[in-house]
């Protein structure tokens, strides 16, 4: 039976989904999905145009930010061999975390494998922000794809790039409106940002 808790924001009492507890036993969250999503930055529509909106709530300065889902992706040379990070934290806890390599591949590729990772790291109806370092990944899927949608997955000026990629993460984030991707600026003191940054690189345990 799926169990209650108490924000520690608003003092509401909210359910934990019987999927968060089977994976996660012993964890419950500290904030009902609200308060969470005012924590982050983030608002409560699902609609393209506030995807949109939410892009412009990024993270710059060195400000903590000890809640959300980081992801990196690179590839040294690019292209060339890369790697895939991302860590789930709440409240500078590490909820989960993984990793993955590929032979051959670019920065591009492994920043929206990451993303894509991360959604699937969530279990569905669980809120969460999902922060990447790459403005790239995070306008594609919060402005332009829609765009790209609507027109048969083709750009104005021509293909898509890495349109398997790009495709199969925006359905799910269209399938998944608790979520919410915001940029945040890479080696600027953010904690969990460098941490996923050596999971892609290959410089942290993956667990």
């Amino acid at each position: 039976m799926p169990d209650s808790a108490t924000c520690r924001d608003c003092g509401t009492t909210f359910t934990v989904t019987a999927s968060v507890q089977e994976r996660f036993p012993g964890w419950t969250p500290t904030r009902c999905r609200s308060c969470h999503r005012a924590h982050s930055g983030a608002g409560s529509s699902s609609s393209t145009s506030s995807r949109a909106r939410r892009s412009a709530a990024t993270i710059t300065g060195a400000d903590h930010v000890a809640s959300g889902v980081f992801t990196d992706g690179s590839a040294t040379p690019n292209p060339g061999p890369g790697g895939w990070g991302v860590v789930w934290v709440e409240d500078d806890r590490i909820i989960d975390q993984a990793s993955g390599t590929a032979p051959d591949t670019t920065n591009n590729r492994m920043e929206l494998t990451a993303l894509i990772e991360a959604v699937n790291m969530v279990p569905e109806g669980t809120a969460a922000t999902l922060y990447s370092d790459s403005n790239l990944a995070v306008r594609t899927v919060n402005e332009w794809a829609a765009g790209w949608k609507r027109r048969g997955w083709k750009r104005k000026g021509g293909p898509v790039e890495n349109l398997d990629l790009v495709r199969e993460l925006y359905e799910l984030l269209q399938g998944r409106p608790e979520l919410d991707v915001q940029w945040i600026k890479a080696h600027a003191g953010h904690r969990w940002n460098e941490y996923a940054d050596r999971l892609a690189s290959g410089d942290a345990d993956p667990g």
